[in-house]
Order: structure tokens, then sequence, then C-alpha cells
């Protein structure tokens, strides 16, 4: 990497200075030696290890196992027709993917930094460093990880025996060539909402894409509108002996996409950051201490500073909406039946406790110490801290049923009572788990830029690899259990798992009262 005296390009007129720092290869090179750097942080390389096994283990199961799966043997009208909406919206579910890929990095401010802010401000790292930075640490997002196990799953659930390998390199295509381009969204939404009115026209644009699809939705026109896209030929030319044509396609989509992204890259990094300035140098008045509507005084007041510290918080505030708009918006448009919209709410759920939750306390950054000086119990503490971060789970999870509920209406019973007892299940199961994880491996991070993570990296995919995998397997009984004909075995079966996450629960309070135990988090994550 360059020494801080290199002179590094000048983005904003893209005068070239210094020749080294805009090549392609230079760029990489030092994209290497982030990652490298970034490896040797990693407190447990033994489960980072582990955990890179299994995520491509994973990948190779539900890539083949759902192949060995017949329809046809299955006596059942439900298994059927549902066989049936899943082989006629392959294309809409491509789409999905790449809707989620722009989202992902539109919410993020352009995808995920391999260094923070402050520790980039000493290095002449050059913007398409980012950019290659940001794309490569993509497939760490929840989302994109689970898209992409899905993606593969109904791949080969729909693809003959024979195309099965084909058809599995096309989604890997795809893969690649949307996350590439909705990165380079990504990067020019960011550069736009930089401008002086660019937020404004964010959120309207943002606001009439989500009206539109709605409309779509309610003129029964969008079925139509998802099967005229191009994905629709990705997917059926999967399916065929044309498929290395399609590969071929996107892989030099893809290469066009990455190479495009630099120049809105360049753009957007060349801009001030208006959001995150804004909150930074913003003056806020004072406002009486907040009315109790149940529970104590000083409870009221530790709510309203964890409720505030989330919102104000740029990256939050945007994770939050894209992770209850994005899931919902792929349901409404690849037409996702109830059995498939099971998997959302653990998984939106998972989503936004990654914002935060996985590392609830550096939410206060340096300000933790003044708050341990604060007259209010620890008990009092922990407890409003859970509370935040279990309404933003169910707030995010919430609007995903809801939408799930616009696109297929009322549920049968049982269906309906499965749903509301794995979303219980699941947003109390994530709870317990992240605040254990907060007080177990505490993080010092700095969140003010949307493009911070609550933890390494490597941590971070781990946390995303575990919340899945344990919210997908939660959810999947529950999805077997709709086929029951009694409408009360949800609930019941709810109960242990509620029961057990709720001990776990108990026991990272009891951990968080031990002042040692409080003294290590504190000082740990105040070291910003």
């Amino acid at each position: 990497m360059p020494s801080s005296t290199d002179i590094r390009t000048d983005i904003r007129t893209d005068t070239r200075t210094d020749a080294r720092l805009d090549t392609w290869l230079d760029a990489a090179r030092d994209t290497g030696h982030l990652v490298a750097f970034r490896a040797r942080t990693v407190r447990r390389r033994r489960a980072g290890a582990v955990g890179v096994v299994v995520v491509l283990a994973l990948s190779l199961v539900f890539a083949v196992a759902p192949s060995g799966f017949d329809p046809a043997s299955v006596d059942s009208p439900t298994v059927a027709r549902a066989f049936a909406s899943i082989r006629g919206n392959l294309g809409a579910t491509f789409a999905g993917f790449l809707l989620l890929a722009v989202a992902a990095s539109v919410g993020s401010g352009g995808g995920r930094e391999l260094l923070s802010r402050s520790e980039a401000a000493v290095h002449p790292i050059s913007p398409v460093t980012e950019h290659l930075g940001a794309l490569l640490l993509a497939p760490l997002n929840l989302a994109w990880l689970v898209q992409m196990w899905g993606l593969l799953a109904i791949t080969a659930l729909v693809a003959s025996p024979e195309h099965l390998l084909g058809a599995q390199f096309v989604v890997l295509a795809w893969v690649l060539a949307a996350t590439a381009f909705g990165q380079a969204v990504g990067w020019a939404v960011e550069g736009v909402r930089r401008t002086a009115r660019g937020v404004l026209a964010v959120r309207v644009v943002g606001g009439l894409v989500v009206a539109t699809l709605v409309g779509l939705h309610l003129a029964g026109h969008l079925g139509r509108v998802v099967g005229a896209l191009p994905t629709t030929w990705v997917a059926a030319t999967a399916q065929t002996s044309g498929w290395p044509l399609a590969v071929l396609v996107l892989l030099g989509l893809a290469a066009v996409g990455v190479v495009v992204g630099a120049r809105p890259a360049a753009w957007a990094l060349g801009l001030p950051p208006r959001e995150e300035l804004r909150v930074q140098s913003g003056v806020h008045e004072a406002r009486p201490a907040p009315e109790p509507r149940w529970g104590s005084p000083d409870r009221a007041l530790l709510r309203r500073l964890d409720r505030g510290s989330v919102w104000r918080s740029v990256g939050m505030r945007r994770g939050l909406l894209t992770l209850g708009l994005g899931p919902g918006l792929v349901a409404l448009v690849a037409g996702l039946e109830w059995g498939s919209v099971m998997l959302l709410p653990g998984l939106t759920a998972s989503g936004a406790a990654l914002l935060f939750g996985v590392n609830a306390w550096c939410l206060d950054g340096k300000g933790m110490v003044w708050r341990e000086t604060l007259p209010v119990s620890a008990a009092d503490v922990f407890d409003v801290r859970a509370l935040v971060v279990a309404e933003c789970m169910a707030l995010c999870s919430g609007v995903t049923v809801v939408l799930a509920l616009l696109r297929n209406g009322l549920p049968p019973l049982v269906t309906g009572v499965a749903v509301l007892s794995c979303w219980l299940v699941v947003v109390v199961q994530v709870l317990a788990i992240v605040m254990t994880w907060s007080i177990r491996s505490p993080y010092s991070v700095d969140l003010s830029s949307p493009r911070a993570t609550p933890a390494p990296h490597a941590a971070m995919a781990g946390y995303a690899g575990r919340l899945s995998l344990v919210t997908t397997l939660t959810a999947m009984l529950f999805t077997g259990l709709t086929v029951l004909p009694w409408a009360w075995v949800p609930a019941v079966v709810a109960v242990p798992f509620v029961a057990w996450s709720s001990r776990r629960l108990v026991r990272a309070r009891r951990r968080w009262l031990a002042d040692d135990e409080r003294a290590r988090v504190v000082l740990t994550v105040a070291a910003v």
C-alpha cells in the first residue's frame, strides 16, 4: 500500500497526479493489503476458518440436496401448487436478488468499508480500492447470503438432473452480475444523496418505486411486468443446454458492472457526507423528561436515549427501513407463498440485530462511561437496551409480514398461528443470542458512518451465519407444522423455545449485573 506521503488522486476533478493510485492493479493490490490486515485482527481464527467451511458446505447442500425431491411422489394438491408457483416465479426470484443487492448497497451508503473512516484518514486509499473492498464484503450481508442460498435451492428443485450443474453456474454468474450492478447503483445513489437536495430526491424516488410496485400489484399487472424482465430469459436458459451462453453474458455484465461502478464511487466519495455531518453538528433543544406510560421514570428516560441513539444513526435508520421493506417487497414481487414467507421474519429480525444488536452497547461509544455515572440501576440499563433491540427486530419483521399479507391475503388458521408463533420465537431467540454476544464479546467501534459495522467483518460473517442457521431451522420446523390439522400445535411448540431463550436472556442479564463484567464491557466499548 502506498505511504501517506504519496500523492493521491484528486477525485473531484479526476486529474491523475499519481498514476499508480489510479490503476486497477494497484487498487487490487491495496485491497489485498487491507484484507490481510483485517484478517489479522480476527480474535478466533480457528472459528473463522470453521465458519468459512460451514458456509461453503451449506452452499453445496442447498445447490444439490433439493434436486432429489420429486413433487410427483407427494400426493398433495398444496405441494403441487407450491411447486408450480416456484417454477413459474424463478425469473422473479432472480429479479428479487438484484433488488436486494441494490437495497443493501443503497442502505449501507455504497457498501461496507474495509477500513473505517477514522482509520483511513491517514492512508491514501483510492476510490477504486474502496469500490473493490465493498464488493468483497457484499457476501457478508445476511440478506445476500440467504438469498443466494434460496436461489441455489430453488434452482436445484426445478432444474432437471442433466441440467443441474449448468443451472447452478448460471445462478452463481447472476449473483456476481447482480452484486456488481447493485454496488454501482448504490454508489450512484450515495452520490446523489450527498448533493444539496439529494436526500429529498432519494426519498421521493424510493417512495415512488414502492408506490409503483404496490399499485401494479393492486391493479393485477405486477406478474406480467415481472415476467417481461430479462431475468425470465436467464431462468429459462439456465434449465436448457444453452446455459453456457447465459454464463458468458452474465460474467461479461459482471465485469462491466465492476468497471462502471468505480466512476460513481469516485464521485460519491469526493462529496461531503451531508447526513452524517448534519447529525454530528446539529443543535437539539432540551426536551422535558418523558412521562412513563408504564415502568419507572428512569426507564422512560433510558428508553428515549436508546431509541434516539438508534434513530439518529444514519446507517441504522437506513438499515431498518431497508430490512423492513426489502424482504417484503421481494415477497410482493416474487409472489412467495406463506410457506416461503415463514422464513422471512426470522431473517429480517436477524438482519436488524446485525445492525447493532450483536454489539448492543456500541450505541453509546465513548459516552458509555458517562452513561455509567447516571443514577440508574444496571438492571434498568440492560432491560431497556434489550427492549429497544427487540423493538427494532419486531418492527422490521412485522413490516415484512404485513407486506406478505397484502400479497397473499389472510392465511388459513393453522398457517396464521404458525406464522405468529414463529415470529415470536425467532424474535426472542435472536434477542437472547445477541444480548449474550454483546456481553461476552464487546467491540469498540464508531457507527457514525453508514458503512460501519458493529463488529469486525470476520465476526459479522460468523454472527450472520449462526443467526441465519438458527432462524432458518426454526422457520422450517414451523413450516412443517402447517400441514397438521390442529391450529394449537404451533402455539404449544413455541412454548419451550420461548422458555429456553428467556432463560438464556436472564443469564446474560445476570452476567451484566456483575460489576467486573460490566466494567470490562464499558471500558472496551468506550475505547473508540
